[in-house]
């Protein structure tokens, strides 16, 4: 069964187990609690079609449907207990506070006949869904595209340990990448794909959705520059226990379906933020595009008196966990500045216009960029996106700046506050320092910071 048809299925089951709950709960209040005939009127159709969509948007908030190949009986349990608490509270306070009972005893019967009805009629079409799941990846019916890089006796070790195991544990194996020269043993289990130079083209060639990093605890720095080539994508990394303590940052022990390896966690926030990151993007846009409308006006008539070319400049960037994009700006160079080719600019360029300039310094050419964040292909706050050329230029000195691509890139960002436009290579390199110390701390809170900075930037006009 696909992912996608185990998701909707998932989401079908909770919306019509809200409904069903809700009218039982409200045949129960009429008839046991309040005494009174029951009668289907307008608020109980209200309640059927309003409250399931209420909370099918609070599992979607905690991420219930995040990666649903990946739910296991422990997590399925701790998301729907941390929903059914927080749900049958709002319910009890917003729904059932003000119904007028006989004794206040009977707001604990009604808290408590809710959460029952609700959290039996939900859990039990989830707990089935998270079987079938569990019993499709043990049967190795299921699983996940799986690299594994190494060519010693721990890659053979690794994928023995996996390979002989009863139950699958959702590891489908495509193939490996050989480090120092190829096993023999493990080329007659596995096809040779590649050496790691050709890491990234593989990962894109054969889809990879999991990559084991099969290296001796005393290869420090490899180990580090293989997994920053990777992190930057949607892939979970996966090494030998042994090695845990040579990773910083946070990792965790991984007991889906029985792992035996150490997962390297890259949550870099909960879900429910970076929803609240999302609405904040689009309301936060919807609202500056509109009260920034006669500034884009104004602009837009400078920008397009002041020399040849068009208002609005587009350039291709890479996004989030490296998908490409076109960025759109207002136009501060002359055109065809970059005849000779990609090039960065400096305080004292002279391919910037007189009004490029004075927009360049008040961070007023980015504002276009809201429409990039409506669509989704930027944040508010983030990371600079930056062209490929300069990406695999910085990489050559610096691997780890495709952790940047973990998440999608902004008009502003921490980097952008603290440093300012760079001019070359080694000042992007500077820059990265702090937009990898924004992906470490990242929350809300630290891009609420972020905003406000940059909002006293554009107002003294001192951006670099």
């Amino acid at each position: 069964m696909r992912p996608r048809l185990i998701k909707s299925i998932l989401v079908v089951s909770d919306i019509l187990m809200a409904a069903l709950s809700w009218a039982i709960f409200y045949y129960y209040r009429k008839v046991y609690v309040e005494g009174v005939s029951f009668e289907i009127d307008d608020k109980f159709y209200l309640g059927i079609l309003i409250i399931p969509i209420c909370w099918w948007m609070l599992y979607f908030v905690l991420g219930t449907y995040n990666d649903v190949r990946r739910i296991y009986f422990m997590r399925i349990l701790a998301l729907s207990i941390q929903s059914f608490f927080v749900g049958i509270l709002a319910i009890f306070f917003l729904l059932i506070l003000d119904d007028e009972i006989e004794h206040y005893n009977s707001y604990y019967t009604l808290l408590a006949a809710v959460f029952l009805i609700h959290s039996v009629l939900t859990l039990i079409p989830r707990l089935l869904i998270t079987s079938y799941i569990v019993r499709q990846i043990a049967q190795r019916k299921m699983g996940f595209r799986t690299l594994l890089i190494g060519g010693s006796e721990k890659a053979v070790s690794i994928y023995s340990e996996i390979h002989s195991l009863p139950k699958g544990i959702g590891n489908d194996f495509v193939g490996f990448i050989n480090l120092n020269g190829i096993d023999k043993e493990l080329d007659l289990e596995l096809p040779h794909l590649g050496h790691l130079q050709d890491l990234e083209e593989i990962l894109n060639q054969y889809d990879i959705e999991e990559v084991i990093v099969a290296l001796e605890s005393t290869e420090h720095e490899r180990l580090r520059q293989i997994i920053s080539r990777i992190q930057g994508r949607d892939i979970k990394i996966k090494i030998r226990p042994d090695m845990f303590d040579l990773l910083s940052g946070s990792v965790k022990m991984t007991n889906i379906f029985g792992a035996l390896l150490i997962e390297v966690n890259e949550e870099i926030m909960p879900f429910w933020q970076f929803v609240i990151k999302r609405l904040m993007d689009i309301f936060i846009s919807m609202i500056a595009m509109l009260i920034l409308l006669p500034v884009y006006l104004v602009l837009a008539i400078l920008v397009k008196t002041s020399s040849d070319g068009p208002i609005f400049f587009l350039q291709e960037r890479i996004g989030k966990h490296g998908k490409p994009f076109n960025i759109i700006k207002f136009r501060t160079m002359y055109t065809n500045a970059e005849k000779a080719g990609p090039q960065l600019s400096s305080s004292t360029d002279n391919r910037i216009t007189k009004i490029g300039r004075f927009m360049r310094q008040v961070r007023l050419d980015e504002i276009p960029q809201f429409w990039n964040v409506l669509k989704g292909e930027m944040s508010l706050v983030g990371p600079r996106p930056e062209r490929q050329y300069f990406i695999d230029r910085i990489c050559e000195k610096e691997p780890q700046f495709v952790q940047l691509n973990k998440v999608k890139p902004g008009i502003t960002s921490w980097g952008q506050v603290k440093f300012g436009y760079a001019e070359n290579v080694d000042e992007m390199i500077q820059r990265m320092k702090f937009d990898l110390l924004y992906l470490k701390n990242m929350s809300i809170a630290i891009d609420l910071k972020i905003m406000l900075y940059t909002i006293i930037i554009v107002l003294k006009g001192s951006g670099k």
